[in-house]
């Protein structure tokens, strides 16, 4: 893929809480234009890093900027040019969906149409509903519709999708192509790995505050060349099982034994997942070991997703 320079640059950040350091050195850029996925278990130091990006931290070692700027000097312009999605955000029981959007529509200097966004989210039909009457799911697309309001240059996606059915969650799929289709640079944290696999252009794996790979999705951890398990069963012997980087010349070899247009008993030839690459990485218990980042929010608890005042315009 080509990609453009780079919207965020990072290099060496630390962050520390009790003399322990969640953040341990990270090194990265994410390109202008790319979807950049960030993955690591709980603890992992994930949401430190992206509220340091959203300069809703700060950090205490290493080089930051975001859109050319470092995010712990940062002011209302360059808050406007970027759009959040927090995991979760604020409640407004009493408004509809429409007067929320609308209402937050007031604080970015060039937002998008609160209708054309209703559509975008797939809550037209909820328009008139009082947001304590929404789904989880449908209160999660609210957020999202309020992450792209003011038509971000940047923007951060902290486990978008869930609450999500699997029919909801692709039409989102299409949103977030669509968005960088435009030219917008996503900045994504997600625990689904189908999720990583069909929207990434490259894939971050974090550990205990350190970069364990960097790459595609289709070579992270050397998964282009990891052998695939061809599995069939021969009439004669039973189950049988091959590892090999040539799964097509044993099937080939295969179906060289039987009679012509046979099929081969049983066939199936398994390639690598991204999530069995990626458990290799940080471990089958993906929680052991890790460090939490509760003590994350003694710092400064993180800012909201939109703004909160007409200071924004």
């Amino acid at each position: 893929m080509s990609r453009g320079e780079a919207a965020v640059r990072v290099g060496g950040l630390v962050k520390t809480y009790a003399r322990r350091n969640v953040v341990d050195g990270l090194d990265f850029e994410v390109a202008t234009g790319e979807i950049f996925a960030l993955l690591g278990p709980n603890g992992a130091g994930k949401t430190t890093t992206t509220e340091i990006l959203e300069g809703h931290r700060t950090r205490d070692a290493g080089e930051v900027t975001v859109l050319g700027v470092d995010p712990q000097q940062v002011d209302r312009a360059w808050r406007a040019r970027i759009g959040i999605v927090l995991q979760s955000v604020g409640d407004y029981r009493d408004l509809t969906v429409a007067e929320v959007v609308r209402h937050f529509a007031g604080y970015f200097p060039r937002p998008r149409d609160p209708a054309e966004v209703i559509e975008l989210v797939g809550l037209t039909e909820q328009s008139r509903t009082r947001n304590a009457k929404l789904s989880g799911g449908q209160r999660r697309r609210l957020d999202v519709a309020l992450g792209i309001l003011g038509h971000p240059e940047l923007l951060f996606l902290d486990e978008p999708t869930t609450g999500f059915d699997p029919e909801a969650r692709r039409q989102f799929w299409g949103l977030i192509r669509s968005l960088r289709a435009e030219g917008t640079t996503i900045v994504l944290t997600t625990h689904y790995l189908e999720e990583a696999e069909q929207l990434a252009d490259r894939v971050a794996v974090i550990n205990q505050g350190r970069l364990r790979a960097l790459d595609t999705p289709d070579r992270l951890g050397g998964r282009d060349r990891a052998p695939a398990i061809v599995s069939w069963t021969d009439p004669e012997t039973g189950p049988q099982r091959v590892e090999s980087t040539e799964p097509t010349r044993i099937v080939r070899e295969l179906l060289a034994r039987l009679p012509q247009d046979a099929e081969i008993p049983g066939l199936s030839v398994h390639q690598p997942t991204l999530e069995e690459i990626y458990l290799r990485m940080v471990g089958h218990d993906a929680d052991a070991g890790a460090e939490s980042d509760a003590g994350a929010e003694s710092d400064a608890a993180p800012a909201p997703a939109v703004p909160t005042g007409k200071e924004q315009r």
